[in-house]
């Protein structure tokens, strides 16, 4: 029975992560024709009962963006200038101008995030993450790329214990290993499978070559191993 359900969910999985018929330049149009170089990472919009989940969250966005070939402006700099000017509540820039971060730092765009649930089950061993990344034009206001996504860390146990004691003993180092687990690293996995469909930027070695690849997804649905 547990291999007809294992089965089950890896089906599931796999009908929520597939590719749309779409090609990212298709999906993605902006993105080819403004070719964004420098993107500024925007302090996360939290709509979770977890208030510091915003500040952890905002340093998982640098290393994925570098990695997809972008100049990403140090997290740590930006947000204390966020804090200096005002600017810590992204909210009043989703829809607004942006042309002020373009003229102060020079970035082409900004990347803003809404984090829309944050759960974790010690028990059942997993980190649940569910966040919408929209990434705006400081030049011309378009939306560039947008995708949300809902990953789930798997981090259960399995010790191959048999009996009553060896299931206690899943359910103890499973909640263990949960309870460990840091939330950067379960914030960095979730915007590493969410943005795998953004065009590379000038510093990726397909800038420009993947313009036909399949685009993902609006909203995409997964779950990863710790």
């Amino acid at each position: 029975m547990k291999n007809y359900i294992a089965i089950a969910l890896v089906a599931l999985t796999m009908a929520s992560c597939a590719s749309s018929s779409l090609t990212r330049e298709a999906r993605y149009p902006k993105m080819y024709t403004e070719k964004p170089t420098s993107i500024v990472v925007m302090p996360p919009i939290n709509r979770t009962t977890h208030v510091d989940a915003k500040d952890f969250f905002y340093t998982t966005m640098y290393t994925p963006l570098c990695e997809k070939g972008y100049y990403v402006f140090s997290p740590m700099l930006t947000m204390e200038m966020f804090q200096a000017e005002s600017a810590y509540d992204a909210e009043n820039f989703l829809e607004g101008s942006l042309t002020q971060f373009r003229n102060v730092l020079g970035a082409d765009a900004a990347m803003f995030t809404i984090i829309k649930s944050w759960s974790r089950s010690n028990i059942g061993g997993s980190l649940t993450v569910e966040v919408e990344y929209i990434l705006r034009s400081t030049v011309t206001g378009e939306t560039l790329y947008q995708r949300e996504g809902k990953v789930k860390v798997d981090t259960s146990v399995n010790t191959n214990s048999k009996g009553l004691l060896g299931a206690l003993l899943d359910v103890a180092a499973t909640a263990a290993k949960t309870a460990a687990t840091d939330k950067i690293e379960a914030g960095r996995k979730c915007t590493a499978f969410v943005l795998s469909d953004m065009p590379e930027g000038k510093y990726g070695l397909n800038f420009g070559k993947d313009m036909q690849s399949p685009a993902g997804n609006a909203r995409v649905t997964a779950t990863v191993s710790q």
